[in-house]
C-alpha cells in the first residue's frame, strides 16, 4: 500500500515542477493586464481636465482638440489591451483544469483505482523474500529470475544451465537456449540430448535454417549416437535446404525405415519426402530436359507436379509410384532406350527401393549387353548412383 502512495505523491511533485512555474507566468499576465486597465482610468480623467481647461479659457480650441485627439489614441489602446486581457483570462481555464487534473484527481485516481482492483491487504513483498518462497508458490518468471541468480553467483554449475535451458525455449527465447546449453554441453561433457538440443535452438533462433553451427552439433549428436532420430531428421532438411535433393531423399528414406508410424515426426518425414521425390522424378521421368528420341516415355508435366503439392502424403507417393510402375511395365513388355532405363533405375534409387533399382539394373545390362556403348553408360550410371546388379 505504502509503495503506491509513494507513487501518487511523485507523481504530484512531478506535476508540480512543470505547472507551478506555468501558473506564475499566468499570473504575472493577469497583473500586466490589470495595470493596463489602470491606464484607461487616467486616460478619462485626463480628458474631462482637457475640457474643464477649454471651459475656464486656460487653453485654445486648438490645442484641445490636439490633446483629445492625443488621449483618445492612448485611451483606445488602453480598451484594446483590457479585451486581450478578457481573453488571456478566458484562456487559463484550460491551464487550471489541468492543474486540478495532475494535482487532485491524477494521485486520488491512482490510489482509488488501486484500491479497486490492487491487493492493498497484502504486505510488501520484495524481491529476495519472493526468491526465497517455496517453489511451488512461485510463477515460472520468479522461477527463472532465481536460476539466472543461482547462475550469476556460480556460473561453473552446468546443471543448473541444463536446467533453465529447456525452459528459455518453452519462453520463446531461443537464443538464451542456445547459450544454456552451450554452456551446459561446456560443462557437463557432450550428449546426444544436449547437442540435438542445442542444435534444435540454434535452428528456431536462424528461423528455421539449419545454419553451420546448428549443422556441426547434429553430427556431433549423430556421431555419438547414430540411432539419434530428432538430429538425423534435422541433417535430412539441412539436405533439403542446401538443394541436395538427393542426398536428402536418401536421408529421409533411411529415416522412415522402419519408423514408427504413429511417431509424430514420421508424416512430416514423408511429407519432406514426397516433396523432393516428386521434383526429383520430373526430371528422372521425362520432365527435364527433352530429346529427339521418337521412344521416349512422357514423363510427369509441370502441372501435374503442380497438382501433386496439393495432394496428401500418401496419395503424391502413390501417384509417383504408379509412374514409376508404368514406365517399368513398358520397359519390360516393349524395351526401350538406355536413357529411359536409367530413368528407371535413378527413379527406385531415389524411392529407396534398391531391391527394385538392382533388379532394373540387372535387365538394362541384358538388355544391352550387345551394345556396348549403351551397356558402359549403364554401368556408370549405377557405379556413380552406388547400384549393384541382382
Amino acid at each position: 500500500m505504502m509503495f503506491w502512495i509513494l507513487i501518487a505523491a511523485m507523481t504530484a511533485v512531478t506535476a508540480l515542477s512543470i505547472l507551478v512555474p506555468m501558473a506564475k507566468a499566468a499570473r504575472m499576465s493577469e497583473a500586466e493586464h490589470s495595470h493596463e486597465s489602470g491606464d484607461a482610468a487616467v486616460y478619462r480623467q485626463q480628458l474631462a481636465e482637457v475640457e474643464r481647461d477649454l471651459e475656464r479659457g486656460l487653453i485654445d480650441p486648438e490645442a484641445a482638440k490636439a490633446a483629445r485627439t492625443e488621449i483618445a489614441r492612448r485611451l483606445l489602446a488602453a480598451d484594446a489591451r483590457k479585451d486581450q486581457e478578457r481573453a488571456a483570462t478566458t484562456s487559463l481555464m484550460p491551464l487550471r483544469m489541468v492543474l486540478l487534473l495532475a494535482l487532485v484527481v491524477l494521485p486520488l485516481g491512482s490510489v482509488g483505482l488501486y484500491l479497486a482492483i490492487g491487493s492493498p491487504e497484502f504486505p510488501d513483498q520484495p524481491l529476495h523474500a519472493r526468491l526465497s518462497a517455496p517453489v511451488e508458490n512461485q510463477s515460472i518468471d520468479v522461477l527463472v529470475a532465481r536460476v539466472e541468480r543461482h547462475l550469476a553467483e556460480n556460473p561453473q554449475d552446468g546443471q543448473g544451465w541444463n536446467v533453465v535451458a529447456p525452459v528459455y525455449m518453452r519462453m520463446g527465447n531461443p537464443d538464451a537456449a542456445a547459450t544454456a546449453y552451450g554452456n551446459a554441453i561446456r560443462l557437463l561433457g557432450s550428449t546426444p540430448k544436449l547437442e540435438t538440443d542445442l542444435g534444435e535452438a540454434l535452428t528456431v533462433a536462424n528461423d528455421g535454417i539449419v545454419g553451420s553451427g546448428a549443422h556441426a552439433a547434429f553430427e556431433r549428436a549423430v556421431a555419438l549416437d547414430p540411432g539419434a532420430v530428432k538430429a538425423r531428421f534435422f541433417l535430412a532438411l539441412a539436405l533439403g535446404q542446401e538443394g541436395k535433393s538427393e542426398q536428402a531423399i536418401a536421408a529421409w528414406s533411411s529415416l522412415l525405415d522402419g519408423a514408427d508410424p504413429s511417431e509424430a515426426w514420421v508424416e512430416v518425414a514423408q511429407g519432406e519426402l514426397a516433396k523432393l521425390t516428386g521434383t526429383q522424378l520430373a526430371g528422372q521421368l521425362g520432365g527435364g530436359a527433352k530429346t529427339s528420341e521418337p521412344t521416349m516415355a512422357p514423363g510427369p508435366s509441370t502441372e501435374d507436379i503442380a497438382a501433386a503439392q496439393d495432394m496428401t502424403v500418401q496419395d503424391r507417393m502413390a501417384m509417383i509410384s504408379g509412374m514409376v510402375q508404368g514406365l517399368a511395365a513398358r520397359l519390360e513388355s516393349e524395351g526401350g532406350s538406355a536413357e529411359e532405363w536409367q530413368r528407371l533405375i535413378r527413379a527406385y534409387a531415389v524411392m529407396g527401393r534398391g531391391e527394385k533399382a538392382s533388379e532394373a539394373l540387372t535387365q538394362a545390362r541384358e538388355a544391352f549387353a550387345d551394345d556396348a556403348p549403351a551397356l558402359a553408360q549403364i554401368n556408370e550410371m549405377a557405379e556413380e548412383a552406388g547400384i549393384e546388379g541382382s
